[in-house]
């Protein structure tokens, strides 16, 4: 259903990057809570010393770097090119569009007609909840009977299906020009293999009337969710000053011209072509070949695999990668054949989304799997092993694998160890498993893995062994593998185990977290993903690391290399950010203006203010893009807010309230706001009116503690901050917030007991090492301050201060 990541815990999707949450000044205030302790104590000065280690000092200038890719191009004069229909494709490309004609691309979205719908509209009843809805026909309309916004039972007809196999959704109409998607699905496989029947999206949750999350809320709508990648040409039309919708596409579905772009052009080239033609001929669209049938040979007899006699034109998988992927929409004015981060921004291979090793945990779409594999940084394409109008495989079963992997090699009991009949000789039995989304679709993995189960020993992620295997243990598997191809399989390296140190061990993984990103025969998705992981611990030291990573070919590296920069100072944000400004991917430019947005004019160079200009027009266009989107409108606020807007932040704030009143970010910014404004009053009553509907919401709990302690209402702040740190034990910082201000409450003792709590969950946590050791220093107990300090030696090694530190108690 959704692209996108998710906003609200994982129960839906979300937002347009960068991902909603606190503005950059509360996150600031988060993370500064030492502000509680009495000025000049030890402790303070530690810490101080500790946030210093792993902050931006002034910048020493550096030389500027060049635009890493040429900009885009200018207005040439031609007349923008039209969509003009499958039918008109039709007339020169008939084996093309026939096979179009029996795909499911073909049947993504239709009218509700007796052709097209599947389900059983027969009085058919299905039961939720206590709610129980009913399936009929009234004359030649198909109606539901279900709960209402108002929770009361009413009829609404059925506007068009969605989707085919396994299974099909019905969208509903409503006044405001929406269309909302029916939580309830017909099941369409064969009944013998569990299907023809009505089943639940959301069979765990127990969602009412009156939650955002119900069918008729916002998270439900089509054309917020699903639309753009059901329908050819699709505009969104949504309007924020009504609050309505007027949705247009070319196609109801997905045509010729969703993935060759609009073809009048290519039309009026064909009209006044005459054979012969050339290769170098202007024929009004890209060209996606990928000369699959002539491109890959074994290199010689007896080879294992078939190597590719030139890369392929990457236009060809772009074209596929919008749709297939994790993603955030920046422009609805895709190109096709143009790279994904110049109309979309794509999620990383992070928790949720992903297990620690990269396999797919929630629902990704395959793109960001196949962008690990090693058969794509080998040249292998979507059309390879899928014929592209019809989308069927281009041979079943292992007889797919063979044409590239040699079946003497590979397709034996030598080699996968299984009956030749079974399930285990099946190939993608091992190296591309399933996983369920939406109840019963079985996705299968596009990382096309060597199961790995001694990383589900180390990292916890699953292994196909183990998925067949369930009555065995990891361990059972990687002893197998070890009898079947001896132990060398184990010691070949992989970036799950960078990656899972990133989330385990904090800023101790940031070398190998900087080594991967830089790495040339690391996928680009998992280098982009090394130098997201490693924003929260970059300082100045790693600034010429990040800047090189500015420069690399893949743009979302680059995008990510801009995250690294965003915590520098204007000087050195400038620097790195502004030759960016006019790089040749939309993604790009709009990251980049997304890190200079604070900065005046009078600190861009002259030369820079056009571009930046241009960027920023970009960047709002995105968010006014996801306007309907309550994470959208807190991304538009802290915009609003870094340029000293603070009305327009406070409006948008608001609005994101209206659309979903259970999004906690909304409150907590809106808080930051008043803040800002010297209205801490107005904050509070906000965070007060947030915890009424969420009272369970750590976040907000804390941000009310942050906003007591400004009051000098410290008490009331203590049980605020033990409430959020009690609602989230995993959170290190509500933890160690509590800790200090425990501490400052003259409780000492206390304070060392959370601290000590709190280390054990987050052992390589700086704040709360300094904290421990500052308070054992302060208590006497010096071996223990030593053990502390050379905790943090190990993570921060160099640190001068805590050098002389660990030598002046070894004295003692």
């Amino acid at each position: 259903m959704s692209r996108r990541a998710s906003q609200r815990g994982d129960r839906v999707p979300a937002a347009t990057p960068p991902a909603p949450g606190v503005s950059p000044a509360a996150a600031a205030e988060a993370k500064a809570p030492r502000r509680l302790l009495a000025a000049g104590v030890a402790l303070a000065v530690l810490i101080a010393a500790v946030v210093a280690f792993v902050s931006w000092p002034t910048a020493t200038p550096v030389p500027p770097l060049s635009a890493s890719t040429a900009p885009p191009a200018g207005g040439s004069g031609t007349i923008a090119a039209s969509h003009v229909g499958a039918e008109t494709c039709k007339t020169c490309h008939e084996s093309e569009f026939q096979a179009w004609m029996s795909s499911h691309h073909q049947l993504a979205m239709q009218e509700a007609t007796p052709a097209s719908v599947l389900g059983n509209f027969d009085n058919s009843r299905f039961t939720k909840d206590g709610v129980e809805s009913t399936f009929f026909r009234r004359g030649d309309k198909f109606m539901v009977r279900t709960d209402g916004p108002d929770g009361k039972l009413t009829d609404y007809e059925i506007s068009y299906t969605f989707g085919v196999y396994p299974l099909q959704q019905y969208l509903i109409p409503f006044p405001d020009g929406r269309y909302q998607m029916l939580p309830i699905a017909w099941d369409s496989r064969p009944k013998g293999k569990g299907g023809q029947r009505w089943f639940h999206l959301y069979p765990k949750q127990k969602v009412d009337h009156r939650d955002p999350l119900h069918w008729t809320g916002v998270y439900h709508n089509w054309a917020l969710q699903c639309a753009e990648c059901h329908s050819t040409n699709l505009r969104k039309g949504y309007d924020p000053a009504s609050q309505t919708y007027h949705t247009t596409w070319s196609e109801i579905n997905v045509a010729c011209e969703a993935c060759h772009g609009p073809a009048s052009a290519h039309v009026e080239w064909a009209r006044q072509a005459r054979p012969p033609y050339s290769a170098q001929d202007d024929k009004g669209l890209p060209s996606l070949k990928t000369r699959w049938s002539e491109a890959w040979r074994f290199p010689s007899e007896g080879a294992r695999s078939v190597v590719r006699d030139r890369p392929a034109d990457p236009a060809g998988i772009n074209s596929c990668a919008a749709c297939h992927a994790r993603r955030s929409t920046l422009s609805e004015e895709r190109k096709a054949g143009a790279p994904l981060e110049d109309s979309h921004r794509l999620a990383m291979l992070t928790a949720p989304n992903y297990h620690a090793d990269g396999q797919q945990r929630e629902e990704v779409y395959v793109w960001g799997s196949f962008l690990q594999s090693r058969m794509h940084q080998s040249g292998v394409t979507c059309m390879d092993c899928h014929e592209p109008h019809s989308h069927r495989l281009r041979a079943e079963g292992n007889a797919l694998c063979t044409r590239c992997h040699a079946a003497a090699e590979f397709d034996r009991p030598t080699h996968h160890h299984h009956q030749p009949s079974g399930k285990g000789a099946d190939c993608v039995t091992c190296h591309m498993p399933t996983q369920n989304y939406m109840v019963i679709h079985a996705r299968q993995d596009h990382s096309l893995r060597i199961p790995r189960p001694d990383l589900s020993l180390s990292l916890g992620s699953p292994n196909a062994c183990n998925q067949c295997h369930t009555d065995r243990q990891p361990q059972w598997a990687a002893s197998a593998m070890d009898k079947w191809y001896g132990r060398n399989w184990r010691e070949r390296p992989h970036y799950g185990n960078t990656l899972h140190a990133a989330e385990t061990q904090g800023l101790r993984a940031l070398p190998d977290l900087l080594e991967l990103a830089a790495s040339p025969s690391a996928p680009a998705i998992v280098r982009a993903t090394a130098a997201t992981l490693a924003q929260p611990y970059v300082s100045q030291a790693n600034l010429p690391a990040a800047r090189a990573l500015l420069q690399d070919a893949d743009p979302s590296v680059r995008i990510a290399a801009l995250g690294m920069i965003a915590p520098a100072d204007p000087a050195n944000r400038v620097l790195s950010a502004a030759p960016l400004l006019s790089d040749g991917v939309r993604g790009v430019r709009i990251e980049a203006a997304n890190v200079l947005a604070d900065i005046p004019d009078s600190q861009l160079p002259e030369g820079r203010l056009a571009a930046r200009q241009a960027a920023m027009q970009e960047y709002e266009e995105a968010l006014a893009l996801e306007a309907d989107w309550p994470s959208g409108q807190v991304n538009l606020g802290n915009l609003r807010l870094r340029q000293g807007r603070s009305d327009e932040a406070v409006a948008a704030f608001e609005r994101a309230i209206g659309r979903d009143v259970k999004f906690a970010a909304a409150y907590v910014n809106l808080a930051d706001a008043w803040h800002r404004q010297g209205r801490e009053a107005d904050a509070e009553k906000v965070l007060r009116r947030g915890l009424a509907t969420l009272p369970r919401d750590a976040d907000l709990h804390h941000a009310l503690g942050l906003s007591l302690t400004r009051q000098g209402d410290k008490p009331a702040a203590r049980r605020e901050f033990a409430e959020a740190a009690r609602l989230a034990p995993d959170n290190a910082r509500y933890a160690y917030v509590q800790a200090i201000a425990v501490h400052s409450a003259g409780q000492r003792e206390q304070a060392l007991a959370l601290l000590q709590q709190a280390g054990k969950r987050h052992p390589n946590n700086l704040d709360i090492l300094a904290a421990l050791l500052s308070m054992s220093r302060e208590a006497g107990d010096r071996r223990a301050a030593l053990r502390y300090a050379k905790q943090l030696d190990g993570i921060m090694p160099g640190n001068a201060d805590l050098g002389r530190l660990i030598a002046e108690l070894e004295k003692r």
